[in-house]
């Protein structure tokens, strides 16, 4: 017993002080930020800038010669670089803590057909990893259910809140929809030969068209029963929520896209979308915004260029298709972290560096509907936005020195960084 008391208070002990750092402040004063080169976010730059913040928003945004209004607090940016806070999509941060401790995986549900689980009311404000994507300028994500054939939706969040309520931004924005495999391997190697499996394809479309038929009619009734699932589905048959199909294959993206237009559903986006590059043509007919998978993968087939999921944004972006990146894989609660570097990588192989930017700012908040609030540094949207010492997209120089969001002024200290300073202090004594 005694030795269960003394371990317990240990435990305590550390949790106290690795605890997740208390959200900031609200902005007081207002703050100008002269000297930086602004990356705007649009695919435009301003060198020597001037960006004024009051209130949470930003109110100018101009060179620093032709400042017109007073501020409480300069911050003299001088030789570094100001980006709008980077937005990660297709993310389930504070979803899970510890993969294998159950009481911290809040990423599944039971069951196929779940478009009422909301996955904003499972968010965990205070999550660790979650802390430790903000040194990194990643301030914002849209934060998805996952499994099943409909998952659920997903809702926005900023990172600086103590608890979901707080970090909402829009809840409710997406519905997502996990489209059959029409191809299966009978290995666990990705290079394995495929097979297509017709019935089980098929069996399973028909399930689902089944569904959100019933869904349809229900909606176009005034049913005295209340079926929650069938209500969930309202708002992507109107247009007021997006659905988010989840597909990888030339046939899947073709035959999901065109089961949901038949289906009525007005707002589409395509995730994933590995064979995307087979699809430009009539992705853009039909004007499907793609969520990319991340570049720092294995092609799917043995046959296919080894350097294709590099080069994938450079295809999409010619075809006229508008894209951001998808954060999921492996790892990929850790590695959500790495946001900036998959753009980087893209910029590498073709992508224009500004547009590279806009990939993981103002194009993802166009494709998650947060445009008129986030993205860019636009005189009237949130002042969510980082200063760094150099390049965001190089993990050498990215290095932030100041971050803000809703023009709070945000603590960048982590997990990480407190035992960074602690064994440097170690290991420096002499």
């Amino acid at each position: 017993m005694k030795n269960y008391i003394c371990t317990l208070i240990v435990l305590l002990s550390c949790n106290k002080g690795f605890a997740q750092q208390t959200p900031a402040v609200d902005q007081n004063k207002a703050i100008l930020i002269i000297g930086a080169t602004a990356h705007i976010g649009d695919g435009s730059l301003i060198e020597n800038s001037a960006l004024g913040i009051r209130e949470g928003k930003i109110v100018e945004i101009t060179t620093s010669d032709l400042v017109k209004n007073q501020y409480d607090k300069t911050i003299n940016a001088e030789g570094q670089h100001l980006y709008p806070g980077f937005i990660a999509a297709n993310a389930t941060v504070g979803m899970v803590e510890i993969g294998a401790v159950r009481a911290t995986n809040d990423l599944n549900e039971i069951g196929e057909y779940l478009p009422h689980i909301r996955t904003i009311i499972a968010y965990n404000a205070e999550s660790k990893v979650v802390e430790s994507l903000r040194p990194n300028g990643i301030l914002s994500a849209q934060i998805v259910p996952t499994r099943g054939v409909i998952s659920g939706s997903s809702s926005i969040v900023q990172f600086d809140a103590w608890n979901w309520e707080d970090a909402a931004i829009i809840t409710d924005e997406g519905l997502h929809i996990n489209w059959p495999r029409a191809y299966t391997s009978s290995r666990r190697s990705s290079t394995a030969e495929l097979k297509y499996n017709q019935k089980s394809y098929e069996e399973k479309i028909k399930s689902l068209d089944q569904f959100i038929s019933e869904a349809f009619a229900y909606n176009q009734t005034q049913s005295k029963t209340k079926h929650l699932p069938f209500a969930a589905m309202k708002n992507a048959f109107t247009g007021n929520q997006t659905v988010y199909l989840h597909a990888d294959g030339h046939r899947e993206i073709v035959d999901g896209i065109q089961f949901l237009k038949e289906h009525q559903v007005k707002k589409i986006v395509l995730v994933g979308g590995k064979e995307a590059y087979l699809t430009t043509d009539f992705l853009t007919e039909h004007d499907i915004p793609v969520i990319v998978s991340r570049p720092h993968r294995l092609p799917t087939l043995e046959d296919q260029d080894i350097k294709l999921p590099f080069k994938m944004a450079k295809i999409l972006m010619d075809a006229g298709l508008t894209i951001t990146i998808d954060v999921s894989g492996r790892m990929e609660r850790m590695n959500t972290r790495n946001l900036p570097f998959y753009a980087g990588t893209f910029a590498a192989y073709g992508v224009p560096k500004e547009k590279a930017v806009q990939l993981i700012t103002l194009n993802a908040a166009k494709i998650l509907g947060v445009a008129d609030r986030l993205g860019s540094l636009t005189v009237g949207k949130d002042a969510t936005l980082f200063l760094s010492l150099g390049d965001a997209l190089d993990m050498r120089t990215n290095q932030l020195t100041h971050a803000f969001i809703n023009g709070k002024n945000i603590s960048l200290e982590t997990h990480q960084t407190e035992l960074w300073k602690r064994y440097m202090e170690k290991y420096s004594r002499k």
